[in-house]
């Protein structure tokens, strides 16, 4: 009876060479098969939702475009007059709709710069 449970366990213990082979499917091996159509199905649940951000930027690009138009001066110049964001503190929102961005005590000194910042075409 040792001998068989000793058996057993050593057959157990190894595995076979044949379970150990890599079957081909079409030049693929099943890892691949198996990658191959979860990108596939990945693809084909993601493919509505791609379809509807698709036509949120067709709707939304004349809006963007007309806001850059609008807003891009402001930003040039706000850029032109802050030297580095991480020296100033958080935005705060005033009751009559003023928003102060204040510059931190610990920053240093500021010297604006005599260049103009580059153009951006709108």
């Amino acid at each position: 009876m040792k001998h068989l449970v000793t058996a057993l366990v050593l057959l157990t213990a190894f595995p076979l060479p044949l379970a150990a082979q890599d079957e081909e499917t079409d030049g693929y091996s099943l890892m691949q098969e198996g990658a191959r159509l979860l990108m596939q199905g990945l693809m084909a649940e993601m493919e509505p939702t791609l379809e509807d951000l698709r036509a949120l930027a067709d709707d939304m690009g004349p809006a963007l475009t007309s806001l850059m138009a609008a807003m891009g001066p402001a930003f040039i110049e706000m850029f032109r007059q802050v030297d580095d964001f991480a020296y100033y503190e958080p935005p705060v929102f005033l009751e009559n709709g003023d928003i102060l961005i204040r510059r931190r005590e610990d920053a240093p000194p500021f010297t604006p710069s005599e260049t103009e910042p580059p153009e951006i075409d709108l």
